[in-house]
């Protein structure tokens, strides 16, 4: 029996406010992708990342400003690595400035939430902090058991389907 379409919803959204942290992937302008993480706040809907000038992904974010948020499961927890539970979220990014009257409280939320580094970290002028507002999400809990999330807060829910998996035929 297939879970309800909201079930999955619900299931999507417990399933990424349980990280604290998010592998990120950006392209610079030339195309080339990087991947690397960034601790994250998530808060109204979108995400919110503070990052160094020093990291290849700030820059990346600064001149081509669409990204993807990758969420999985440790191996260790995975029962087969090659289904472990994961959720990859295409996002949109907008540097928030220190003069934007948001500033102070989102640092705030984040020094809450991810420890008293923020409050060395806010003096520090080559981090930027980052709206990612999500497009669309792919939310993969096994075999056969993907789902493409869309439209206000990520709540429209497809199953994938497509081909599905199929036996190579011997010849």
């Amino acid at each position: 029996m297939k879970p309800a379409v909201d079930q999955i919803a619900d299931d999507f959204h417990t399933y990424i406010a349980s990280f604290q942290s998010a592998i990120l992937a950006t392209v610079n302008q030339s195309a080339t992708p990087d991947a690397s993480y960034a601790p994250i706040l998530q808060q109204n809907g979108h995400f919110y990342i503070f990052i160094s000038e020093l990291a290849q992904h700030t820059e990346n974010l600064m001149t081509t400003p669409t990204a993807s948020l990758l969420f999985i499961e440790p191996e260790e927890d995975a029962g087969n690595l090659f289904a472990r539970k994961r959720a990859t979220i295409q996002v949109v990014a907008r540097p928030i400035a220190r003069t934007d009257a948001d500033w102070p409280g989102l640092l705030d939320a984040m020094q809450a939430q991810l420890g008293e580094m923020i409050s060395i970290l806010r003096n520090l002028a080559d981090f930027h902090l980052f709206e990612l507002t999500p497009i669309k999400a792919n939310f993969v809990k096994g075999f056969a058991q993907a789902y493409e999330l869309e439209g206000d807060r990520l709540t429209a829910v497809q199953h994938r389907q497509g081909a599905g998996h199929r036996r190579v035929e011997d010849d």
